[in-house]
């Protein structure tokens, strides 16, 4: 019998997985990651679900590395005017990273999670990542950094199901979490706002600038970069006589620029630390679509190489608070080519 260690959040999503794949006959491990001081109830719940399921299973503490490799960057990007996107970082390096290392010197063949993606074997031997069956609860984007040795390892049972059938799932087989509401947050961003708890972590206190037009008026003092994201209009304060947005920041002069929506639109991008799923970076332009955002809808665009890890893409259409800090990635139809971080536009 094969072993398949499964990423047990406490969640829905992951029981049913659990679930899923014991019925398929595999052998099952609930792994349980303890990242944060404050997610007792989430390994208690995993742990319920387990002895539900009549599966073993262990708790991995991993709060540490997950300090370190994803809370001290999402600070640090913020610390930057960079939005960023803790969930990739933590995919890449915590969950796909550690968490499967761990697995493997468990015995486990595979590592599964409730993600909504699917991962296929293509006719040249690679691995593919899709993005779900049902586009409205598709999670392929915050995948696109995972390798192709990661890919062979990993089993996504829920790609080819909508949230609601696992939902039913769970009511059926009557699992404990079944009721469970869905979490909308960062996991270790809780009761506090993002500014609130950057200032806590990373030790700083209100860093104060100036809010300024393009033409270089200053408009008054902001209460730090940190609590600032491109596109943003709640919590300005400003009342110019027209709606203002946050259209740029600048870390090194601590500056928040701010204007209409119409400023807001670009056509290209730079983004670095790019990777291709494929492992090949291609020799000329190709066309794609785009996401510049988890929620963003795909759109057509031009995408140029640089070098092994930069590229230039530009977009049919002008697009709307691209955003430094955010991940854009690529897909052809449902298969997604790769991505990297958005550091400019333009």
């Amino acid at each position: 019998m094969r072993k398949v260690a499964v990423a047990m959040s406490g969640g829905i999503d992951s029981s049913v997985a659990a679930l899923l794949l014991k019925d398929q006959g595999y052998e099952i491990l609930g792994i349980t990651m303890k990242l944060w001081h404050d997610n007792n109830q989430e390994v208690d719940d995993a742990r319920s679900v387990a002895t539900q399921l009549g599966i073993s299973h262990q708790v991995i503490d991993l709060s540490n590395q997950f300090f370190h490799r994803v809370v001290d960057y999402f600070c640090r990007e913020y610390l930057s005017g960079r939005t960023p996107n803790p969930c990739v970082i933590c995919n890449y390096y915590i969950k796909f990273g550690l968490l499967m290392e761990k697995a493997m010197e468990l015995g486990a063949e595979f590592l599964a999670t409730g993600h909504y993606a699917r991962v296929v074997r293509e006719s040249d031997g690679r691995m593919a990542l899709l993005t779900a069956l049902h586009p409205g609860k598709d999670q392929s984007y915050v995948l696109y950094r995972l390798t192709q040795p990661q890919l062979k390892r990993v089993i996504l049972p829920l790609g080819n199901y909508s949230k609601d059938e696992v939902r039913q799932i769970a009511r059926q087989h009557r699992l404990l979490v079944s009721s469970k509401a869905e979490s909308q947050e960062i996991c270790f961003v809780s009761s506090m706002n993002y500014g609130e708890f950057i200032e806590k972590f990373a030790g700083v206190g209100h860093l104060q600038g100036e809010f300024k037009l393009s033409n270089g008026k200053t408009l008054g003092p902001h209460r730090g970069i940190h609590r600032y994201t491109i596109g943003q209009r709640k919590g300005l304060g400003l009342a110019l006589g027209f709606p203002a947005y946050v259209t740029g920041i600048d870390a090194k002069t601590n500056t928040v620029w701010v204007g209409s929506n119409e400023s807001l639109y670009h056509k290209a991008l730079i983004a670095e630390d790019f990777t291709f799923i494929s492992g090949e970076v291609p020799g000329d332009s190709i066309r794609a679509l785009a996401k510049i955002r988890y929620l963003a809808p795909k759109v057509e665009a031009i995408v140029t190489p640089i070098s092994e890890s930069e590229v230039k893409i530009s977009f049919m259409a002008p697009q709307r608070a691209i955003t430094p800090g955010q991940s854009v990635v690529l897909y052809d139809g449902e298969k997604v080519l790769g991505g990297g971080i958005i550091t400019r536009y333009f």
